[in-house]
């Protein structure tokens, strides 16, 4: 089976174990797209998402883009 080139696209915290999975997989994950931070709780405080958390932490190719629609986001996006 050939190698796949993916793009994992998700936020929510159960998102995370599918990423994993394909992250131990022999595929490769050439990039993860998900929500930008946002200020959660009482406090306001910024909030990480768990698919960045585990991102950030797998050493993988990060996209927090404010738009799909984004010009730059886009141009990215085709390039990988």
């Amino acid at each position: 089976m050939s190698k796949l080139r993916i793009v994992f696209m998700g936020t929510p915290d159960f998102a995370v174990e599918s990423l994993d999975i394909l992250n131990k997989s022999n595929h490769e994950i050439v990039g993860v797209i998900t929500a930008t931070d946002k200020p959660a709780g009482r406090g306001q405080k910024i909030s990480e998402s768990a698919v960045k958390k585990y991102a950030v932490a797998n050493n993988l190719f990060l996209l927090q883009p404010k738009s799909l629609k984004a010009e730059d986001f886009l141009e990215t996006l085709q390039s990988l």
